[in-house]
């Protein structure tokens, strides 16, 4: 049996999961979870071969959970299954150690194979994206740079955004000056926008 784990913060959608992935005859679903705080405490409990994981999840990102996953219980695979397709998403996944990366609007029969095919060892990528990553290139903000818009979200102001990340408002305003002309945008917000559209947050 081929034991998974699920990471899902909507409901109805993680329930449909577990269903239809558990109409497969050689999986078993052992554990579900709506949160990423709670994959790695979830996966050293029940030892699943295979999470797929959601990127968009309360507490802790999906993608910043793979990586934790990956350190803490090697022998799991990483899939990555999510509505956002976007190449940087994908970047950062692979650098986080998932063997795959899927978009939500395949057929289950799909990922079914999929978790089979990452299980053997092999890497499985939506193809379109990764067509997609190649042509769009490495996320080019720093990660100081990532840390100051991923403040700036919200609207915050310069001084609120320097209490946060623990620096000088003079020094934010030279990260957000950099990432603004990294990302060929006019203020702040665009290039939050332009850094969340290419998957850089």
């Amino acid at each position: 049996m081929i034991r998974l784990l699920l990471a899902e913060d909507q409901g109805m959608m993680r329930g449909a999961l577990a269903l239809l992935l558990g109409l497969e005859p050689d999986f078993e679903i052992v554990a579900q979870v709506g949160a990423g705080d709670e994959i790695v405490p979830r996966a050293l409990e029940t030892r699943p071969d295979v999470a797929l994981l959601d990127i968009e999840l309360p507490g802790r990102s999906g993608l910043d959970a793979a990586a934790a996953l990956r350190e803490a219980l090697p022998a799991c695979q990483v899939l990555i299954l999510t509505t956002f397709g976007r190449p940087g998403y994908l970047r950062r996944a692979m650098e986080a150690g998932a063997a795959g990366f899927l978009v939500k609007d395949g057929p289950v029969e799909e990922l079914a194979v999929a978790v089979r095919r990452v299980l053997a060892g092999e890497r499985v990528i939506d193809p379109g994206l990764a067509a997609a990553a190649l042509s769009a290139g490495p996320n080019p903000l720093t990660p100081r740079e990532r840390d100051v818009l991923s403040a700036a979200v919200d609207g915050a102001t310069v001084a609120d955004i320097a209490a946060k990340v623990h620096l000088s408002p003079a020094t934010v305003r030279n990260y957000l000056s950099s990432a603004i002309g990294k990302t060929q945008t006019r203020n702040r917000m665009e290039a939050v926008r332009a850094a969340r559209q290419n998957g850089w947050l």
